[in-house]
């Protein structure tokens, strides 16, 4: 059957032929995968294997490493996570610094009051009681301080390798009496420290510490290494699990759990007492828990009683790990610090605004006067920062723009006031290439960016712990233009940044009214306010593939990426994506890939599963990806080309940060267009889709769509009906307490 695009009939999206309904569900396919970082209502441990946990960060994402990162790829990576502990340990000390605690709403009873109290003696040094009944008066929220900077520090030489030998030998004989592979001795090592081997005979649960271990594989070893001593009530195994709880929800991308749900989920778990093992991780520090309070939009301010108290308000109680809450409250800070002391107007913002015309003219007028602006719009939209960038860089500004990906900086450098990203000093850079200091314009003195203007585009691929490294890096009077479309999948990691300011409103939100064009223009529009149109395409810009099972929807997308784009439309293989909802099943990305390989680069596979040539998507680190491609292999490790530059993956990390990529998920790319885009709709994958998925799969095409349906009438109603997953965050109601609504 020949599936080439001319000959294929094209039904529109809204009505595909699917003479049959799709076969049964994989196992272990999609619905399941961390493609779905807010799927999950409660948080859930990830299906796929842990070396695509690694690889895609648990739920994909992708900010490139920094372009001409080469051969010193250990260095760099290293640089980057050394920087961010020295930003983590900064918001550590100015969180020591608060006088009081924040305090959002008053009079709890129960467990919620009991878990506050027990946050209260945590911060006061003493052990918490079981029960606690007085409950001190809520002190008012501080205003935001100014920020402590840190000097710009150095990219550090060579870090050490590892944990010692010793260490390490030490842990492997603990894992080797309870049965656990002896592989996780180096990650237990280096989780644990020093006395790795200790702690993990004492506590076993410790264990789940490590990526990929899930609580049933914890309690074998548990059970092999206490025997008798060790059972479901064990006040270890809920301290354990309700870390591990967290860190799920961390990768659904909350920031904390609302109490009850925490403690359901510990019950599921077979804690027996649930509200003691949230309590006894807040009493080791390990979680945080917080009140916020519950304000809807528009609700009246509280009433003053007789007695001249403020009336109570509803409240919620919420745990999170310290490193989300730190990063929530820091940006939180951040962010009212640059609204509330913007600087001067005048000057080159008068000569920027009178630079550009239309929707640029807009943003450059809120920019001028306002510290922070949110801009939306879709992919045509981005001319607009783009000329706000080449204004105010020829009005004499220091202004920088960043993306989310390589791809995004280059079509970025493309549009008119881009500037070439090739270029020395270059105004494009990435977000991941910003923090680790290999791009844009260095800091001062202060540890400040030396600039007067920094345009982030992309803007919903930001977690909340890159935000408040970025927000944290500008200097007092500098502007921040957010810009993005809020219709596509959220950020890989922990937050929901960009939908929080919206929802907050404590800033201008210009939105853009420059349509992307052309048929692909007019169907992914329709997608994002929920309606799957059929749309003319004379130029087949836009064609369905029915597919009656997997094994044939596997056969169909390789006949298109082989065979029939490139013959139809001249688009070459490697510039054509294929992305599918999931890693796992009969059309997932590992089926997609080895059928892919086995047409397209046929090998092998003795550079541990790769031959030169092969379609990589490498991942430096947890929720960054870039597509590459192997060149070679040494002793050095696997030599690869991303982006233009080399890159060397050692050995021991080529299994966690390389996979084949000529398919990839719906998270992985994000932030990327490409000439063609073949997505791949299974009868299995039906559940895992959703809006924003489908409207970020089909906006990764420039030139051609080809969607490969099996999913019957399962794409409209995700598209009508199933909108994001709410994700659990402080970030809206930590802003309203210091900035007010803009209305």
């Amino acid at each position: 059957m020949s599936t080439e695009p001319e000959t294929t009939e094209d039904t529109g999206p809204g009505t595909p032929d699917t003479p049959e309904g799709p076969d049964t569900p994989e196992a272990g396919d999609a619905a399941g995968t961390p493609d779905a970082p807010d799927a999950p209502d409660a948080p859930a441990s990830p299906d796929a294997s842990e070396r695509d946990a690694a690889a895609d960060g648990e739920a994909e994402g992708g900010a490139e490493p920094a372009e001409g990162e080469g051969a010193g790829d250990r260095s760099e990576a290293e640089a980057e996570l050394a920087a961010q502990r020295i930003e983590r340990e900064r918001i550590e000390r100015r969180k020591a610094e608060k006088k009081a605690p924040i305090e959002s709403g008053t009079k709890l009873s129960g467990s919620a009051a009991d878990l506050l109290a027990a946050v209260r003696a945590v911060e006061s040094g003493a052990k918490p009681l079981a029960t606690v009944f007085a409950e001190p008066a809520p002190a008012p929220r501080r205003q935001a301080p100014e920020p402590v900077r840190r000097p710009q520090q150095p990219a550090p030489a060579a870090a050490p390798s590892g944990p010692a030998p010793e260490t390490v030998e030490s842990v492997r004989r603990v894992l080797a009496r309870g049965g656990a592979p002896e592989a996780l001795a180096p990650q237990v090592a280096e989780a644990l420290g020093e006395a790795a081997g200790d702690a993990l005979q004492e506590d076993p649960w410790q264990l789940l510490r490590i990526g990929g271990v899930r609580p049933e594989q914890a309690d074998g070893f548990a059970r092999a290494l206490l025997g008798a001593d060790c059972g479901p009530d064990d006040e270890r195994r809920g301290r354990a699990l309700t870390v591990w709880l967290l860190e799920q929800a961390a990768l659904a991308g909350h920031t904390a759990l609302e109490l009850p749900a925490l403690t359901a989920a510990l019950a599921q778990r077979a804690v027996t007492d649930p509200d003691n093992a949230v309590q006894s991780a807040l009493a080791e520090g390990e979680a945080l828990a917080f009140q916020d309070a519950l304000e809807e939009p528009g609700a009246p301010a509280p009433r003053q009683e007789e007695d001249g108290e403020e009336e109570e308000r509803p409240v919620r109680v919420l745990v999170g790990l310290e490193r989300y809450a730190l990063a929530e409250e820091s940006l939180a800070d951040g962010l009212a610090r640059l609204v509330n002391s913007p600087g001067e107007a005048a000057g080159p913002w008068e000569a920027v605004a009178a630079g550009v015309f239309g929707g640029a003219a807009e943003l450059a007028r809120a920019a001028a006067g306002h510290g922070l602006v949110l801009h939306t719009g879709g992919e045509a939209a981005r001319a607009e920062p783009a000329a706000l960038l080449g204004a105010a860089r020829a009005a004499g500004l220091r202004a920088l723009a960043v993306c989310h990906t390589p791809d995004g900086r280059r079509r970025l450098g493309a549009l008119p006031g881009g500037g070439d990203d090739a270029s020395a000093g270059s105004p494009v850079g990435t977000v991941a290439g910003v923090l680790a200091g290999a791009e844009g314009p260095g800091r001062d003195a202060d540890g400040a960016l030396d600039l007067d203007l920094l345009i982030v585009l992309d803007a919903p691929q930001l977690d909340v712990e890159s935000a408040a490294m970025l927000v944290e890096s500008l200097r007092d009077g500098a502007r921040l233009v957010l810009s993005g479309d809020p219709a596509v999948l959220w950020s890989a990691g922990a937050g929901r940044v960009f939908a929080d300011l919206l929802a907050a409103r404590v800033c201008p939100q210009i939105a853009s009214r420059t349509p992307d064009p052309g048929p692909l223009g007019e169907l992914v529009s329709g997608i994002g306010v929920g309606e799957l149109n059929q749309v003319e395409a004379p130029g087949k810009e836009v064609v369905i593939v029915p597919v009656r099972d997997a094994g044939e929807a596997v056969h169909r997308t390789v006949q298109l990426v082989a065979d029939s784009v490139p013959r139809a439309f001249g688009v070459a293989p490697e510039q054509t994506v294929v992305i599918t909802p999931g890693h796992g099943g009969a059309a997932g990305t590992r089926a997609l890939n080895a059928a892919l390989k086995e047409r397209l680069n046929p090998g092998p596979g003795r550079f541990g599963g790769f031959d030169a040539g092969d379609r990589v998507a490498y991942s430096p680190a947890p929720g960054r990806t870039v597509p590459g491609r192997v060149v070679t292999a040494d002793a050095d490790g696997l030599h690869l080309e991303c982006v233009g530059a080399p890159v060397v993956v050692p050995r021991e990390r080529v299994e966690q940060r390389v996979r084949h990529g000529w398919a990839l998920t719906a998270h992985q790319a994000v932030g990327g267009r490409w000439p063609a885009a073949v997505v791949v709709l299974p009868g299995d994958a039906a559940q895992a889709l959703s809006r924003p998925w489908v409207y970020t799969a089909f906006g990764r095409a420039e030139r051609h769509l080809s969607v490969v349906h099996g999913v019957d009438q399962a794409l409209a109603k995700a598209v009508a009906e199933t909108a994001a997953k709410a994700r659990t965050t402080r970030l809206q109601t930590l802003l309203r307490a210091q900035v007010p609504a803009a209305g």
